[in-house]
């Protein structure tokens, strides 16, 4: 009896689930990958594009270059998930029908309720997000002189708002534009609920590139140009990004699966509320005991290889393994340079320079080896 495997989502959840399915399932599975994109983007990279759109191509994979021949790959908008009927509905196509489903489907920006946010800030959650904000950023510096420049504001300082801030630093520096850029975090530090040092090392790195950093302040409204703060004097912006959180897929508003703002909760072993569906990556909250995994790029890579073998064992009806977390450190790009900190097997916590630098790009590029080649890294290495 065929089993049809359906992966949903071509980020590192989906793209990793698929290329480790395929090694895992006897040929007698048919194996179904369905994204809204026929490219698997990294994501940890995309505000590299921000800077200059046309290292796009080192940083796509086309789904051709990861599926398998015997693969069936549809291009199309998941807008819904039936367990009882064991269907995912799409906007374009036909229900398509699965005996086990994976879902990494990703997630949207969430902006807490905050009036006025959703209408006027730009968000980076996709290539086509990245491309905008460069030509926001290009046009808003057009229109500026050094006498008035363009306001560039983040909106929350984690990892993308950082990263975004600082690759909005380096177009400013090449193309000598008259910009100001201001990174705005409503907690008391930049990286929130992260270790001091490496904090003080990203606030540094940004100030010394010229951002401006305002924080233990949230935002309370957002207007047309401006934005408004519990206590602080209002910012007017020409270009606002806004980074600030997440929440899980319009796809699963009415799903039957057990999930928190969208966001569908498993085990460990990524099986959710129906045994049948696995969830992985920023679609889920994977428990781990005191608290779940975190939503990044390396927890969707590491439980990626373990999904495709879970779903392989419950085929067959074999044990299914418990998945941990394993946090092999932080590395983080403000432009060109680079903070690493408490990364696994090195004898210091915190450092900078060429050797993070190396160490960001290194992890981008053993990425795309995985899912392609290492030629194809090599190719890629440049725009990292």
């Amino acid at each position: 009896m065929t089993e049809n495997v359906v992966v949903l989502g071509a980020g590192y959840a989906g793209a990793g689930a698929v290329k480790k399915l395929q090694s895992e399932l006897d040929a007698d599975a048919q194996l179904t990958w369905i994204a809204d994109v026929n490219y698997h983007l990294v994501l940890h990279e995309s505000h590299r594009v921000i800077r200059d759109p046309d290292v796009r191509s080192d940083i796509t994979v086309p789904v051709g270059d990861i599926a398998d021949r015997s693969t069936e790959f549809i291009k199309d908008e998941v807008t819904g998930i039936d367990t009882d009927e064991r269907h995912v509905s799409l906007e374009g196509g036909e229900d398509v029908e699965y005996d086990y489903l994976m879902v990494g489907l990703g997630s949207q920006t969430a902006y807490y309720g905050i009036p006025g946010l959703d209408e006027h800030s730009l968000t980076l959650k996709s290539l086509d997000d990245a491309l905008e904000i460069h030509e926001a950023i290009k046009e808003a510096s057009e229109d500026a002189t050094r006498g008035e420049p363009a306001q560039i504001v983040i909106g929350g300082a984690g990892l993308s708002g950082i990263q975004t801030a600082g690759e909005i630093a380096e177009f400013r520096d090449i193309h000598r534009a008259p910009i100001e850029i201001h990174l705005v975090e409503a907690l008391d530090e930049i990286f929130p609920g992260n270790d001091p040092e490496i904090q003080q090392a990203l606030r540094d790195l940004l100030e010394d590139a010229g951002v401006q950093i305002h924080t233990d302040d949230p935002i309370t409204e957002a207007e047309e140009g401006v934005i408004h703060f519990d206590e602080g004097e209002p910012l007017e912006f020409d270009t606002f990004v806004w980074t600030g959180g997440i929440t899980g897929r319009e796809a699963l508003d009415d799903t039957e699966l057990e999930n928190e703002h969208n966001r569908v909760t498993t085990e460990a072993n990524f099986q959710t509320s129906d045994d049948r569906v696995f969830a992985i990556g920023d679609s889920a909250i994977i428990d781990q005991g005191d608290q779940p995994a975190p939503p990044t790029a390396q927890a969707a890579w590491q439980a990626a290889e373990v999904v495709g073998e879970n779903i392989s064992r419950a085929i067959e009806g074999r044990p299914l393994k418990t998945w941990e977390y394993d946090d092999k450190g932080t590395v983080i790009s403000v432009g060109e340079k680079a903070v690493a900190h408490d990364v696994k097997m090195l004898p210091f916590d915190t450092f900078g320079g060429f050797s993070a630098q190396n160490l960001k790009k290194f992890i981008a590029a053993r990425w795309i080896a995985d899912i392609t080649s290492w030629n194809r890294a090599r190719k890629s290495w440049s725009s990292l």
